[in-house]
């Protein structure tokens, strides 16, 4: 017999996988709802870590290249004293929080601004060494951490001298709201620099100062475990195919204080781009998010529903096994075996006919058969019609399998209108929602100072040619830009970089930051620095829509659309149209709400939506905290179905669907094969050996496939040969005249 062929492979095979999905069944069902934080509680504080390293990172690479491209603008003019040198720097920039000019040779300091500069921990010999300009940190004796970073100002004739900036590594723009905190973490596992816990000499009770150094006690033990799990390959460090952030990144759960559980999530520094390294990301660094979360003792589920529903598959699969085996399978091996004996010779004994379908036409022409080997003529016969075919039997081992697979997939532990979203969830919409308004803020308040800094090094006589050098490099450097240009007073173009200028033609507006729209195209973003000197001239860059796109895809935020006053749609993460409004009246009366200023400044929200099975969790967060771009009035707003997180309710809806999903496979897969194996050929060999037994003796019989039912075909081919032939009765019959008469 064939090893995949015949009746017994394919109910084999379905007793193993009904088992194996009992097993599945047990263990996936009835283990959701056991954890007290939900998985998706979880899963957000990794997002969240993974915000703030994303934030870090930009940040560092953001501050190193500023410096070393206004190092280059200044190399490239005439020489400047260093105190002109930082003045202008401290007019454009307010990242750093120190900065200074050192002569390289001779170490003399020339000019210094804000907090002193640690220039001891620099080594000025090996500045000319590969990697001698990278950025380092250097730990103050006050237990803070500096980051500094480096750049060479070089002129004709004069010695060369070293720009330095000191930054802290605090987050820029992570918004952390109540109860959070959030730290960056050395290569060996120490805590750098901390957001979120308060100092000890803040906090004036008791049970405050001990709250603080639990807080304080758990965040360096998170710390020291994520320094260790940061260590590891990001592609070994997850799940294969999972994808998401380009590092190392997952959540912990610490201890129990006071009913609340300590959980973090944590994420190494990361590169936009796989495979590939920035300056930060050689650092080393991590960072590490940490909240308490209520635990929810009532709400963990038990898991007698899975129990249960493995018991009913075992009870129903072993009822199918036993109906195929005993409708299917034995009367097939009982042709099969009626049929060798027929084939050796055993003709006093009559066939032994099954009860049902076409096993027992067969079984019936097998009998005929067997009584024309023994002489009697063949006849034709009028079948007698079986109310149940082997199609049926097959399609009835189906519908017991569905009995338990339908309620599954389509009745059973549906979340309804009742699911309970943690607080925590939406919590965690709204401040990062707000964390990717401020990351969007900053990076045009950022553009619009790359504008500032090229028009502050752009004099009266600076020619066309060394404009297009100066635009050429902070085109290269930046990705944020489509062009870049210089327009005079009319609007005419005197020196331009990258794509053409869409702004050209009118002149410079005195709004910083604007936005165009082309018919409704595409919004065209355009920010504007002013020449001085050039009677009105200015410095105008486009940046790239995509590039603004870029900043909002993030994981676990769901759909996320940058709107401008108007709530109209500027950029978004998921295919959108530009200049629509919002998908719901609710959205958009979302950010109406949150526009309404709450003091100074307009707040973030974030709420709850519930209409019917139908739940949504929704933040938006308009610009604030200054710079240029606060005045485009813009707000980031983000949505998600409730359904996408991992609940425990939604969970186990998913993996009732999957179970019953699983079971409707493999009643399909195998109950499909076996009807194409078994059930086809079986029909086709009922009417052949029907055929047979009326007379046929010229059809040859051909085996399909090599297992019972090609078997009994070879059989019937046997038989057919050993059947006399028509001419060969008239022959037998006209001796057996000549002998009688004689």
């Amino acid at each position: 017999m064939s090893l995949i062929g015949g009746i017994r492979p394919p109910i084999a095979v379905l007793s193993v996988l009904l088992l194996a999905l009992a097993g599945v069944t047990a263990l996936t069902l009835g283990r959701v709802g056991q954890e007290a934080v939900p998985k998706a509680v979880k899963s957000s504080q990794q997002h969240f870590a993974e915000d703030g390293a994303i934030a870090l990172r930009a940040s560092i690479d953001e501050s190193v290249t500023d410096l070393t491209r206004t190092a280059d603008l200044f190399n490239a003019a005439e020489p400047v004293p260093a105190d002109a040198v930082l003045d202008k720097i401290g007019s454009v920039y307010q990242k750093w929080m120190g900065t200074a000019v050192v002569e390289i040779r001779s170490g003399k300091l020339m000019a210094a601004r804000g907090e002193n500069v640690p220039l001891a921990a620099i080594d000025r010999s090996k500045l000319s060494d590969d990697h001698g300009l990278d950025p380092r940190m250097v730990r103050l004796e006050n237990g803070e951490t500096r980051l500094l970073t480096f750049s060479v100002l070089a002129w004709k004739g004069q010695p060369q001298q070293l720009l330095v900036a000191s930054s802290s590594l605090r987050f820029p723009g992570i918004s952390l709201g109540n109860f959070r905190s959030i730290a960056v973490v050395g290569e060996d596992g120490k805590v750098l620099s901390t957001d979120g816990i308060p100092e000890p000499e803040q906090v004036s009770t008791d049970e405050e100062q001990a709250e603080v150094k639990a807080s304080n006690n758990q965040l360096k033990a998170f710390a020291e475990t994520a320094a260790k799990k940061s260590r590891s390959h990001p592609i070994l460090s997850k799940e294969p195919g999972s994808g998401g952030y380009l590092g190392v990144s997952g959540h912990l759960i610490g201890d129990r204080h006071d009913g609340e559980r300590a959980v973090a999530g944590y994420a190494s520094l990361a590169a936009p781009e796989a495979g590939e390294s920035t300056v930060a990301t050689r650092l080393g660094l991590s960072v590490v998010a940490m909240v308490p979360v209520a635990e929810d003792s009532k709400r963990t589920t038990s898991s007698a529903f899975g129990l249960l529903a493995a018991g009913a598959l075992l009870l129903i699969g072993g009822l199918t096994v036993f109906w195929l085996l005993r409708t299917v399978q034995r009367p097939l091996i009982q042709l099969f075996l009626e049929s060798r004996r027929l084939t050796r010779g055993d003709l006093n004994r009559p066939v032994s006919v099954p009860k049902h379908g076409e096993a027992r036409r067969i079984g019936a022409a097998l009998e005929r058969l067997r009584r024309q080997l023994l002489g009697e003529p063949a006849a034709k016969a009028t079948p007698r019609r079986s109310r149940f075919g082997t199609r049926t039997l097959v399609a009835v081992a189906g519908v017991l399998l569905l009995v338990w697979a339908g309620p599954l997939l389509l009745l059973l532990n549906r979340a309804g209108d009742s699911v309970q979203v943690p607080q925590q969830m939406i919590n965690d919409q709204r401040e990062r929602t707000d964390t990717l308004s401020d990351r969007v803020r900053r990076a045009l308040n950022e553009g619009h100072a790359d504008l500032t800094s090229v028009a502050s090094l752009i004099g009266t006589k600076t020619e066309a040619s060394d404009m297009e050098k100066v635009l050429d490099s902070t085109l290269n450097q930046h990705s944020r830009y489509r062009s870049l240009y210089v327009l005079d007073h009319k609007g005419e173009v005197l020196a331009e970089a990258g794509g053409d200028p869409r702004g050209a033609g009118d002149k410079p507006s005195d709004q910083q930051v604007r936005v165009l729209d082309e018919d409704g195209k595409e919004p065209v973003i355009i920010g504007t620095a002013e020449l001085s000197g050039r009677q009105g001239a200015a410095v105008v860059g486009e940046f790239r829509i995509e590039f603004l796109n870029s900043l909002l895809k993030r994981p676990g935020l769901g759909e996320v659309r940058v709107v401008d006053k108007d709530r109209k749609i500027i950029g978004g993460n998921t295919g959108y149209r530009e200049f629509q409004g919002l998908p719901s009246g609710r959205l958009d009366g979302l950010v109406r709400g949150t526009s309404q200023k709450v003091g100074n400044k307009p707040r973030p929200s974030g709420v709850l939506y519930r209409d019917g099975d139908d739940i949504q969790i929704a933040a938006a967060a308009p610009f604030a905290g200054g710079g240029v771009a606060e005045q485009l009035g813009w707000t980031v707003v983000s949505w998600q179905p409730a359904s996408a997180l991992a609940i425990p309710e939604y969970t186990l809806q998913n993996r009732t669907v999957l179970a019953g999903m699983l079971g409707v496979t493999a009643a399909a897969a195998c109950l499909g094969w076996l009807h194409i194996i078994v059930v086809r050929p079986l029909r086709k060999l009922m009417e052949q050996s029907e055929a047979l037994a009326d007379g046929d003796r010229k059809t040859v019989l051909y085996p399909v496939h090599h297992d019972e039912v090609g078997a009994v075909t070879r059989s019937l081919e046997l038989i057919r040969q050993q059947l006399p032939s028509g001419a060969q009765r008239k022959r037998d019959g006209a001796s057996a005249g000549l002998a009688g008469r004689n």
